[in-house]
């Protein structure tokens, strides 16, 4: 008999009723039934219901387990005793009684349990990461992960893209983000850069003649973290493609994300292709948002015009954008249901949101509210219009500067869709995004900047960079948007030197600091650069998503916290005066304040 095992925890059913067997794993739940032990033995693969009686040679080895001892059972197989079964577990028909205990491992009293799901605070689930990997959910999680990685793979190769991996240590390139620097010991004074992304290289790769790349690629980026983006370090399905046009990347990318969502959908349901495309300006005004969340149907508009008028008294919109999001129902609901909003409005810094509720009078609809009195029948009316509203509906309105604007009334959007039940909850819904303007105004800077991938190709090639105004180019720019959430991002590349340097030019880069810094691409790009495109999408993200859950960090084996601490490994800590010396460097501690 092996040391440890003959079977593992999940694994005994009615064939084996009768047989010897040997469990090892974590005792999960131990309870006494009038003097008869019943623990349930955990392993990976399952649980096992184990029974130890007072006629049991093992019962007073039994008496002393405690939660997560660690031991090896050894017993018979019977079946559990009628009306006993569970069917909700795969060994829910049989038990094992036990005549032999081994005690592998005890454990010390625990700072969090592992039976159950009751919620802890994060600070102790990080530090003690092991234990919390222990629970049902967050073990399903990862094993989740590890089955999309393996889904995506194959259906990348079925399609012909072979897996390359491409350096970790690597130079400084803005994508938009923090670099981590990683300090040359050989070269004193200089730094390496762990990669934001594989951008470069995928493309280099697509220079040297490999056609279809792909990678499951750790990415790095200095930056603070969020619910949906984990400090330092995450991982994404990067891709790269030859001789494609944006149409084709769609066709590559779709049918591998959508039959993975669709692979682990559950009782879900995801949206069939083709999946909708919408330019970014449309996003932005129906949605108030670049990754828009198709499970509402709601659609913002744009009444800046009705509320320019001369005959519309209510100057606070006066001059400004106006949006207008609708509400189906929402006359129904109590004057406390629009209080709510109006205060969310100005949690947000906003001054409020102002409403129009929709009733018929005569025939005819007339607006109710606080701000209706100052808005003529003509302008409700065009108002209601646009926003295709009817009587027993309402409208409420965001105004102020685009930006601004745009973002509370999308926020709004969701709010109200949420809390008028009108957003669908069990599905996945996407769309491509595309059209992204090429440039942006970077207030802080006070100049403009790459607004998404610099190394894309504006929409009309190196004309357009030399004639048009940069806010104005757009670029063949796209994201992939499911339920709210960017999930994947590309573009189809700038794979001629001239125009990317003219588009650096733009940026505020010279020819010279262009070369110093994109070396490497931008000779390849003058020795027979293919045109060629890619992606790359948010592997944390698309588990997240599949598993339900809110955050990232309940899909990821060792995260850090809010703080970019990993809690379990002490990480970062200080160097020692050796470390430091190797490195030629002195630190320098901010001043304490």
């Amino acid at each position: 008999m092996h040391r440890y095992r003959t079977h593992n925890c999940g694994e005994l059913r009615d064939a084996h009723i009768g047989a010897k067997t040997r469990l090892s794993g974590w005792c999960h739940r131990i309870r006494d039934h009038g003097g008869v032990l019943f623990i349930d033995l955990r392993d990976h693969y399952g649980m096992t219901q184990c029974v130890i009686d007072p006629d049991s040679p093992a019962f007073a080895q039994a008496e002393k387990l405690r939660s997560e001892w660690v031991a090896r059972f050894d017993g018979e197989v019977r079946r559990r005793p009628a009306g006993n079964e569970n069917a909700e577990t795969p060994t829910g028909a049989i038990e094992v009684y036990v005549r032999e205990i081994e005690v592998l491992g005890p454990a010390a009293e625990l700072p969090l349990p592992v039976f159950g799901d009751q919620p802890y605070p994060e600070e102790t689930r990080l530090k003690y990461r092991f234990l919390d990997l222990r629970r049902e959910k967050l073990h399903a999680n990862i094993m989740l992960r590890g089955k999309v990685i393996d889904e995506l793979r194959a259906r990348m190769k079925r399609q012909g893209f072979f897996e390359f991996q491409t350096p970790i240590l690597t130079a400084s390139s803005p994508e938009g983000a923090r670099d981590f620097l990683v300090p040359s010991r050989i070269h004193p004074g200089k730094f390496y850069a762990l990669p934001q992304a594989p951008q470069q290289y995928k493309q280099l790769l697509m220079m040297a003649g490999f056609d279809r790349y792909f990678q499951i690629a750790p990415c790095f980026r200095d930056e603070d973290p969020r619910a949906d983006r984990l400090p330092g370090e995450f991982y994404q399905l990067d891709v790269e493609m030859s001789f494609v046009t944006q149409e084709d990347v769609f066709a590559a990318l779709e049918p591998v994300i959508h039959g993975v969502f669709d692979l682990f959908k559950g009782e879900r349901v995801v949206r069939p292709g083709p999946w909708p495309r919408i330019p970014y300006a449309e996003a932005m005004l129906k949605y108030g948002t670049d990754k828009p969340d198709l499970r509402n149907p709601l659609e913002i508009v744009d009444v800046s015009e009705e509320f320019s008028r001369d005959d519309v008294s209510f100057k606070a919109f006066r001059g400004k954008v106006v949006r207008a999001i609708p509400a189906p129902g929402a006359a129904a609901q109590p004057r406390s249901f629009f209080d709510k909003l109006n205060d969310w409005a100005r949690s947000e810094g906003a001054p409020g949101l102002g409403y129009v509720i929709f009733e018929e009078e005569n025939g005819a609809l007339a607006g109710k509210g606080p701000i209706a009195k100052f808005i003529p029948a003509e302008v409700q009316a065009a108002i209601a219009a646009k926003a295709r509203v009817k009587a027993g509906d309402a409208v409420f309105f965001s105004a102020g500067e685009e930006t601004a604007a745009a973002k509370l009334a999308g926020q709004a959007r969701l709010r109200i869709g949420a809390e008028l039940d009108v957003t669908k909850t069990d599905s996945f819904e996407f769309c491509w995004v595309v059209d992204f303007p090429m440039f942006e105004w970077n207030e802080d800077e006070k100049k403009v900047d790459f607004s998404h991938n610099p190394f894309s190709m504006p929409q009309g090639g190196l004309d357009a960079l030399d004639t048009m105004d940069p806010l104005q180019i757009k670029a063949f720019q796209y994201d992939i948007a499911c339920n709210g959430f960017e999930i994947a991002s590309g573009g189809v590349r700038n794979h001629r030197p001239e125009a990317m340097v003219r588009a650096f030019e733009i940026a505020g880069y010279g020819e010279e600091e262009v070369v110093q810094r994109f070396g490497g691409m931008y000779r390849a790009f003058h020795y027979g650069a293919p045109p060629h495109g890619g992606m790359a999408a948010g592997l944390d993200r698309i588990v997240m998503l599949l598993a339900g859950e809110q955050n990232l960090r309940e899909v990821t084996l060792f995260p850090m916290n809010q703080r970019a601490e990993d809690l379990l490994m002490s990480a970062p800590s200080e160097a020692t005066p050796k470390q430091l010396r190797e490195l030629h460097l002195r630190v320098n501690p901010p001043q304490k304040t």
